[in-house]
């Protein structure tokens, strides 16, 4: 079996912005995995939150030994990007070497279309309601907070996307008593779902707030943590294939977190189309899909995730689905 990896920097069509910082390129970390002609490909987000780097990547792969398979990758490496594109590679060579897809091959048959959601990213208060403005049509608006300006970004995008369900990520953006100064102006702008609004050192005071919007883990899904720990201060867990590291990792996870009475929601980082197709197959069966990390990329791979009328599809051609 070969295995080649590559660094890429994707150059974003505008700037992404979180409480943490903005970005105008995103570097991913594809592979390609070839046996008897048959090649797979997998894409994973280096975090740089967790030390992961593309780099890192690279050394991570040239220390596989000649022969493994999803199940000893697991012990092989450790979570992360590596981790996640091999896994994804492999999971995409099997399916191409059998014709088939990886949601058949997991038993899904042909995969449901998803309500597609939009991210607002953290910007000026005018330009966040812009954006959300031009994006009041979509069923879901999921906004990056994290400023002094939370409030009247917030009761701004609510009055330009009155009918849209909206997210609230802080990125853990928030202290505690922004956290309860800002719960009154959410309840009232109808926010479903709160995401990461402390830093994770921080969430046990997450006990201590009363609060109608469920809370939802992130940056506190950090790699190998437990599901029993973290429904100690949040309802609903963001799962992330990079941090699972791969597909074969999250879809325990996930099934882990639902048997700990846990809401499911898989995320992406921004990514190409190839990043985001495994996350789709992961989010089949989870509360909440996040997954436009590709629309930010100037540049997608190709064939790109199909986006019809609010509905987010697989198109023929990516990741093991060829008819």
């Amino acid at each position: 079996m070969r295995i080649r990896g590559e660094i890429h920097s994707l150059k974003l069509s505008k700037p992404f912005g979180i409480s943490r910082g903005q970005k105008t390129t995103a570097d991913v970390f594809r592979v390609e995995v070839e046996k008897d002609g048959v090649v797979g490909r997998g894409e994973g987000v280096p975090y740089a939150r967790y030390g992961d780097t593309a780099e890192l990547a690279l050394k991570q792969i040239q220390s596989l030994p000649a022969v493994f398979d999803r199940e000893s990758l697991v012990d092989l490496l450790p979570r992360g990007s590596a981790r996640n594109a091999i896994d994804c590679a492999l999971w995409d060579l099997e399916a191409n070497t059998l014709s088939t897809s990886v949601g058949s091959m997991l038993g899904m048959g042909e995969q449901a279309s998803l309500t597609m959601g939009y991210t607002v990213s953290l910007a000026s208060t005018k330009d966040m309601i812009a954006d959300a403005a031009e994006q009041a049509h979509s069923a879901i608006i999921k906004i990056k907070l994290g400023s002094e300006h939370d409030r009247d970004a917030l009761l701004g995008i609510r009055k330009a996307a009155p009918n849209s369900r909206l997210i609230v990520d802080v990125n853990e953006g928030w202290d505690l008593a922004t956290l309860k100064q800002m719960l009154p102006v959410l309840e009232d702008t109808a926010v479903e779902l709160l995401e990461q609004p402390l830093p994770s050192e921080l969430d046990g005071q997450l006990q201590n707030v009363a609060s109608s919007v469920p809370f939802c883990a992130d940056e506190s899904n950090y790699p190998g943590r437990s599901a029993e720990e973290l429904a100690k201060n949040f309802s609903v867990i963001n799962f992330k294939l990079d941090k699972s590291g791969g597909l074969t990792s999250a879809l325990r996870e996930i099934e882990a977190a639902r048997e700990a009475g846990l809401g499911i929601m898989v995320g992406c980082m921004v990514s190409s189309s190839l990043g985001i197709a495994p996350a789709f197959i992961a989010a089949q069966n989870a509360d909440y899909s996040d997954l436009d990390g590709f629309l930010t990329v100037e540049s997608d791979e190709l064939p790109k995730m199909v986006v019809k009328e609010g509905m987010l599809s697989m198109p023929l051609g990516l990741w093991g689905l060829k008819s």
